[in-house]
């Protein structure tokens, strides 16, 4: 099955990205659901999964599809670039009873689980209690799994934003899309993504695209509706730091010239990265490598630019002229 986004030159200028802590949640229980769909999420799985008593995961791991969907109300648009869990969750607090029944009925063909049994009812108030408790089971299971990682998540989102803000500004929309995954191809103005739920083409016409990287997404997850406003979740880049420390190495060398630490940022600044993502990557404090940064910045060894809040630092052609001998 194929979705396809039909672009116009107004919507490719209007193309954004976002963070959704909400989209996170609901894409995190796939992993909970089933530990071999992304193996490199195990050490989180194993870490949270026996706090989760409290929660009702009976309740939540009812809203995956046995096609592993979503319903479309549970992962609403972004309003800003980085919003809230709390703010999300007022806007899923907020749905229509009329579309969340909609949209779990949608998610299950037709036939939810017992746990959901509330949707196949024509009472609005009992589709009204079960968003009342989804959403309270929900922030339970947030403020237990997610949000203690959050910070250290939200960086290497912010990484991989920075990073396809600069594809698009250097290449356009075909360097944006080359690498975003395997199943996503650009061309002609359409944005094609393979091996969908579904098959149907959606017109953008003026509104936009919202690109939504993810780090618990295991493919490209486009709205289950060709009705909801276009977007389209994607793996983030950068996942793997967090359960590694990525400390790199400088050469014996290099290392030599400018000392273990500097010879160690340098080698890693092939990248844009905020100061604050190289010290966590480093298990390091921020003041500590915002004094290499300084000298490295100095010998225009590395430039910095400023991205938001962040100053974000990157091996110079210089820099990379000396890495290379």
């Amino acid at each position: 099955m194929v979705v396809r986004f039909e672009l116009g030159v107004e919507d490719l200028a209007d193309t954004r990205f976002a963070i959704s802590p909400v989209q996170e949640a609901l894409f995190s229980l796939w992993v909970v659901r089933d530990p071999g769909l992304l193996a490199i999420h195990l050490p989180w799985r194993r870490s949270v999964v026996d706090e989760l008593g409290a929660v009702d995961t009976g309740l939540l791991l009812s809203l995956v599809g046995e096609t592993l969907a979503l319903p479309d109300f549970l992962t609403p648009r972004p309003t800003s670039f980085a919003v809230s869990f709390d703010e999300e969750l007022g806007v899923v607090r907020a749905t229509p009873v009329e579309m969340v029944r909609r949209d779990l009925l949608a998610t299950h063909g037709g036939r939810p689980p017992d746990a959901l049994a509330a949707a196949r009812s024509s009472d609005d108030a009992q589709v009204a209690r079960l968003l009342d408790a989804i959403c309270s089971e929900l922030k339970a299971y947030w403020e237990i799994a997610l949000a203690p990682s959050w910070a250290r998540m939200r960086l290497v989102l912010e990484g991989d934003t920075t990073y396809r803000a600069r594809q698009l500004a250097v290449g356009g929309a075909r360097l944006l899309f080359a690498d975003l995954h395997p199943n996503v191809q650009w061309n002609d103005g359409v944005l094609r993504i393979d091996q969908m739920l579904g098959k149907h083409d959606v017109s953008v016409s003026g509104r936009g695209l919202l690109l939504v990287p993810s780090i618990f997404a295991y493919k490209p997850v486009p709205p289950l509706s060709p009705h909801e406003s276009p977007a389209l979740a994607y793996p983030s880049r950068g996942v793997a730091t967090l359960s590694t420390s990525n400390k790199p190495t400088g050469s014996a060398a290099l290392t030599a010239l400018l000392g273990q630490p500097r010879a160690v940022l340098l080698r890693m600044l092939d990248e844009p990265l905020p100061t604050i993502e190289i010290a966590r990557r480093l298990e390091v404090t921020p003041s500590a490598v915002s004094q290499h940064l300084q000298v490295l910045h100095a010998t225009n060894l590395v430039t910095r630019a400023r991205d938001g809040r962040y100053l974000l630092y990157r091996r110079s052609a210089l820099g990379d002229q000396l890495l290379d001998g």
